[in-house]
């Protein structure tokens, strides 16, 4: 697979990022870019200069296990990025070609078994695939998420950048935007023959001023877990921890689950959600 173009850009930016102070070393003259030399990156991961500019154009194809670590160390990437890095590299190598061809997405509907298992469930509980289709929820989730649930095909991209909602649900705006973008860019590493995410990328490219310079930014994070606040047009600020698991049976599908602190306002406020969702989630008129 070609995709020199992404590794030149996901190199380049994360160079970019790592001062010379950052990294150890000594700051002389007048510096021309903010980030790490090519010669500089070249050095803390112990090749040559001419070898390290070939990757940086993009040719991974061939590169070893060794170099990417040393590059990997080097840039000081994260758990997210070494992943994405090597992916990039298994793509240049044309590792996953054959078992990854290029594919739209398949229609899919909730086994009946991982709906009650999500039913059974006493705080929001969502399934996500890696486009951030919202595919599946419980009640309580379908309640705190009646924005999303409003388009015909609910997807976090699509919400985030293109529903006005969007600014209210998520105080801050800004960081939920920067995950959800990190997020995609993630999935599109994984699975770089996805039809379907590189349509709903190409959409919110062109739509969306905001989510085009926050893709070119080429960050990629591990969706696992934190805390996200909300606030819901009906019951007020929501802060809630989350937990995300891939589903062993659903290739590429993820659950989420929400849990407020035990005594905490915002365990209050699922209380008063769950009798809403009870009686007028469904309701016109609660919109």
């Amino acid at each position: 697979m070609d995709n020199r173009a992404e590794v030149r850009d996901f190199l380049t930016t994360r160079r970019a990022k790592i001062t010379p102070e950052r990294a150890g070393l000594p700051v002389t003259g007048t510096r021309r870019v903010s980030g790490l030399r090519r010669s500089e990156v070249a050095a803390l991961a112990g090749v040559s200069v001419e070898y390290y500019a070939k990757l940086e154009r993009g040719s991974l194809a061939g590169v070893s296990a060794g170099v990417l670590d040393a590059i990997a160390r080097a840039l000081q990437l994260d758990d997210a990025e070494r992943a994405h890095l090597v992916r990039l590299a298994q793509a240049a190598n044309g590792s996953n070609a054959v078992l990854r061809p290029s594919r739209r997405p398949k229609p899919w509907s909730v086994r009946p078994g991982l709906q009650w298992a999500l039913d059974a469930v006493t705080s929001p509980a969502i399934v996500v695939n890696g486009r951030q289709d919202l595919l599946a929820a419980n009640t309580l989730a379908r309640a705190m998420y009646t924005d999303v649930f409003a388009a015909p095909e609910p997807n976090f991209g699509r919400f985030t950048f293109l529903d006005a909602a969007a600014r209210r649900f998520y105080p801050d705006w800004n960081l939920a935007a920067d995950m959800t973008v990190a997020n995609l860019r993630t999935a599109a590493g994984k699975d770089p023959h996805d039809k379907g995410l590189h349509d709903l990328v190409g959409e919110l490219s062109t739509r969306s001023d905001e989510f085009r310079r926050r893709w070119g930014a080429h960050n990629v994070r591990i969706h696992g877990a934190g805390v996200k606040t909300f606030r819901h047009h009906v019951v007020g600020e929501l802060v809630l921890a989350y937990e995300t698991m891939d589903l062993q049976a659903e290739a590429d599908l993820a659950m989420t689950v929400y849990a407020a602190e035990p005594g905490s306002a915002t365990a209050d406020a699922l209380a008063l959600l769950a009798s809403w969702a009870a009686t007028d989630a469904g309701s016109p008129a609660a919109r």
